[in-house]
């Protein structure tokens, strides 16, 4: 992994913004400081030391800018990735360009029976984040326990490194986003620690905390519980 100083992050763009050049060989990452789907495409630029290759331009979603749907990205959602004339969305979709179009160390092993894994890892995010949203509504340590079980069988598939894949991949970015934030609001509303008698994911999370990469990234808890909490607990 490429080794930076620390990046000093622009202040998101509102609806009084300008609009910042577009197709101008300068590659843009369009995100937003507090989205777990831009934080993907954003660790992956991150890991792959691309600091200096491609532009962070963060958003205000609560006050995005007209232009952003009108001359950018028609989706209107975060991330999107300007680049070689055209832009591209989709968080997973975009950990994979970034990591096939871009130096940088390979974000995805050779194994084939590594890759045969990656893909059912991928295939099986969103039942995961379902599962644990839908958790909230609920009881969290009988719902949301089965979740984290399916990571923790997952982290035992290989022995050579403490990530799904053994070695840090493409996996681990889509995941942590998310783990992230269930970690932070389960313990803090529900009292309910996701690695307790889970040891593999435990020290899969102390092993991302060491990647500079993934903490310039992190959400800010405070912001994070409340919310979720807004969003989840004040409408039941």
């Amino acid at each position: 992994m490429a080794t930076t100083a620390q990046e000093n992050l622009p202040p998101p763009l509102d609806s009084k913004a300008e609009l910042p050049p577009l197709f101008d060989g300068t590659p843009r990452l369009y995100i937003s400081y507090s989205c777990p789907f831009a934080q993907r495409a954003w660790i992956t630029r991150n890991y792959k030391g691309l600091q200096d290759k491609i532009k962070l331009v963060p958003l205000n979603l609560q006050d995005r800018p007209a232009w952003y749907k009108e001359k950018v990205y028609p989706a209107n959602k975060v991330p999107a990735l300007e680049h070689n004339g055209k832009v591209i969305g989709e968080s997973l979709d975009l950990i994979k360009y970034v990591d096939s179009n871009f130096e940088g160390p390979s974000l995805l092993p050779d194994d084939p029976e590594k890759r045969k894994i990656a893909d059912e890892l991928f295939s099986h995010i969103d039942t995961f984040t379902n599962d644990v949203y839908t958790s909230f509504k609920g009881d969290p340590a009988k719902q949301a326990g089965p979740a984290f079980d399916y990571l923790e069988k997952a982290l035992d598939k290989f022995d050579d490194g403490p990530f799904f894949l053994g070695q840090f991949s493409q996996v681990d970015i889509a995941y942590i986003p998310f783990v992230e934030r269930f970690q932070i609001f389960l313990s803090e509303e529900f009292k309910y620690d996701i690695t307790a008698g889970r040891p593999k994911l435990a020290a899969w999370i102390e092993e991302l905390n060491k990647l500079d990469a993934y903490k310039s990234t992190k959400a800010d808890p405070k912001q994070l519980v409340e919310f979720y909490r807004s969003r989840f607990v004040a409408k039941q």
